[in-house]
């Protein structure tokens, strides 16, 4: 699990038809493919006592290319659902996208800040959780800014290999 994460849930693991699902979704700029996959991303849990549902937003580049940040708008989705409200809390500190990168790229290369101090659990949504280093990046920027507890939600999830001393402490999405 990633540092700084409370929990993380996922829809499902990242294989198979999801990858190709996710991807046509956001490159296709098929949002209401993606309101979709975010109301089925909110049945996964509940919202317990979070106050606030957010998400790590994507690089300037991709979201001025698109026409609006996925991760953004599976949050909506989410908080519609729940009906919590969803804060755009996090700014991406500007650096290249994770896509392409090795892990130890991904892990050192991505920060975030809080837009302001933040106050009780939060949710952070976004579409995959291959390494955890956007998850870790964006939840460690809340917990600096007083979020309580920062609890994420994702899609899909990239099955990791564990190493042999890790097997016994590995928990499931």
């Amino acid at each position: 699990m990633p540092a700084g994460l409370r929990s993380l849930h996922a829809l499902a693991a990242y294989q198979g038809p999801l990858p190709r699902i996710v991807l046509d979704a956001k490159n296709g700029r098929r949002l209401q493919l993606l309101r979709t996959l975010g109301i089925a991303l909110g049945q996964v849990t509940s919202p317990g006592s979070a106050a606030t549902v957010t998400w790590a937003p994507t690089t300037s580049t991709r979201r001025r290319r698109r026409g609006f940040d996925h991760a953004e708008v599976l949050a909506r989705a989410v908080a519609s659902q729940w009906g919590l409200p969803c804060a755009s809390l996090l700014v991406r500190v500007a650096g290249d996208a994770q896509c392409g990168r090795s892990a130890t790229e991904r892990q050192d290369g991505l920060r975030f800040v809080a837009r302001r101090p933040v106050a009780g659990g939060c949710w952070l949504v976004d579409d995959v959780c291959t390494t955890g280093a956007t998850l870790r990046a964006a939840s460690l920027a809340l917990l600096g800014a007083g979020a309580d507890a920062v609890d994420g939600l994702v899609l899909g999830r990239v099955a990791l290999k564990p190493e042999p001393k890790d097997a016994d402490t590995l928990h499931r999405a």
